[in-house]
């Protein structure tokens, strides 16, 4: 009789602590863990509108500028397919990604970050060691690779005023860090969402310019004359096919969708496929129409950017307000980027800095706040300006950070949370997607790194080049 009271006794207290983990979980993350990283730097209050400005941003940027060039170690019918693959292998992932993000809300855990949802599917051993310092590398790389990018940008411009002008190309990057250092300031993920909706505006802007130079110079005795063969022996050929697939998936990539997810106000259902929809109409338009267009007028001459192909030596092939103005545009849209790539890192300082319990805007926060990210920016920039052949680096940061983060973890997540049939066409085609892109990302880290190895000779640092 005394075993059946303590029984019954310990059901009931089981059944209360139920109810309360119950009530527990189903909390808002704000309430569950006061941490000022989610509380300051990821509001939840925008639409799916504002999803997809945020989207546009971050994956439609100028490295698609660099298309047409990763198409000269492909050729056309690769180079076409290759973009077609990957806007079709990205569209479905990060789908998958927000329905699993969903999948957790419903169940009263909002993941805000993308090492949450490692530590909550795969463990907190890889959320620690693997997403974590994975998606920061990705994405500080990003905003040094934005930064590098506009002071060559700029630097651009200045030579077309004076061809003959002393000033080096880090002056510029440091110039584009004051820009970023300004913007850095900008509090919340959600309060970017004006200045991404002109970022939107930006991208399409210069991507039209750009298609328009291209037919202009195409049609005209100036450019190059046409040749698609691919260039260099077998070896070669081999490794550029494998560095052009690490180029298009670093153009693809994002690294940042439950972050961006994390502004979305609840309810959060559907919102991201809307969101989604948004972005891959403007990447359509401007992806395709770039790469084909630049391809077609310059051939294998394309260059890195693909801006530097409507100069030839020192002649503008186009009207020089013309090229200003793509640089302009450019420049812009790089502010916008760099300051989107920046949010996990803001994130990490307000964490590690702030104090949830005060005001956002006190002078508890606010000091730490400014301090912190201007260091943050301060670094980036004295990063680009001392390596200015940091695009070989971040084909390797794109093989080893995009590729997890965009092409193999999404179908993982979605694998082990919604355990679909052995049987399904979704579990083997998810399967098949998480197999063939760690091959491919494995290749294109070893053609990234004999790059760097053949271009070590040429690096200098603070090199103007």
């Amino acid at each position: 009789m005394g075993s059946l009271g303590n029984s019954a006794n310990s059901k009931a207290v089981h059944e209360a602590g139920e109810d309360d983990y119950d009530h527990h979980k189903h909390l808002s993350p704000t309430h569950q863990q006061l941490d000022a990283g989610a509380l300051f730097v990821l509001k939840s209050k925008g639409s799916w509108l504002h999803c997809g400005y945020h989207l546009t941003t971050s994956i439609v940027a100028p490295p698609l500028l660099s298309l047409p060039f990763a198409f000269t170690f492909l050729g056309w019918a690769a180079g076409i397919i290759s973009l077609v693959v990957g806007a079709l292998v990205t569209f479905y992932s990060y789908n998958l990604l927000s329905l699993v993000l969903e999948h957790h809300a419903q169940l009263g855990r909002r993941h805000l970050r993308f090492r949450d949802m490692a530590n909550d599917i795969l463990g907190p051993r890889w959320g620690r060691y693997y997403v974590g310092p994975i998606q920061f590398m990705v994405c500080y790389g990003a905003v040094i690779a934005c930064t590098l990018l506009g002071g060559q940008c700029m630097k651009a411009i200045y030579l077309l005023s004076q061809p003959n002008g002393s000033m080096k190309l880090y002056e510029f990057v440091i110039i584009f860090g004051l820009l970023m250092l300004v913007l850095a300031q900008i509090p919340s993920f959600h309060s970017l969402r004006h200045i991404n909706l002109i970022s939107l505006f930006l991208c399409l802007a210069y991507s039209a310019c750009a298609a328009a130079a291209s037919i202009y110079i195409g049609n005209s005795s100036k450019g190059p004359k046409k040749d698609y063969g691919l260039k260099g022996d077998n070896e070669s050929r081999i490794f550029g096919i494998f560095n052009a697939i690490a180029i298009i998936a670093t153009t693809y990539g994002n690294g940042i969708i439950p972050e961006i997810q994390a502004t979305i106000a609840p309810p959060v259902k559907g919102k991201m496929f809307k969101g989604l929809c948004v972005c891959y109409t403007v990447l359509i338009i401007t992806f395709f129409t770039v790469a084909i267009t630049g391809y077609w007028a310059f051939g294998n001459h394309s260059e890195g950017l693909l801006l530097s192909n409507f100069v030839d030596d020192g002649n503008p092939l186009v009207p020089k307000w013309f090229i200003l103005m793509t640089n302009l545009f450019t420049i812009l849209q790089l502010s916008a980027v760099g300051v989107v790539y920046l949010q996990p890192t803001n994130e990490v300082l307000e964490r590690t800095f702030a104090d949830p319990k005060s005001k956002e805007l006190s002078a508890r926060n606010v000091i730490p706040r400014v301090v912190s990210r201007s260091l943050s920016v301060v670094i980036a920039t004295t990063v680009a300006a001392m390596l200015p052949f940091f695009g070989d680096i971040n084909a390797v940061i794109g093989a080893f950070g995009f590729m997890p983060l965009d092409f193999i973890l999404p179908v993982v997540f979605f694998n082990l949370t919604f355990k679909p049939s052995k049987r399904s066409l979704v579990f083997w085609l998810n399967v098949s997607i998480a197999v063939v892109f760690s091959a491919l990302a494995i290749i294109a880290a070893i053609a990234a790194v004999r790059q760097i190895v053949l271009d070590a000779k040429t690096y200098r640092l603070f090199a103007n080049v």
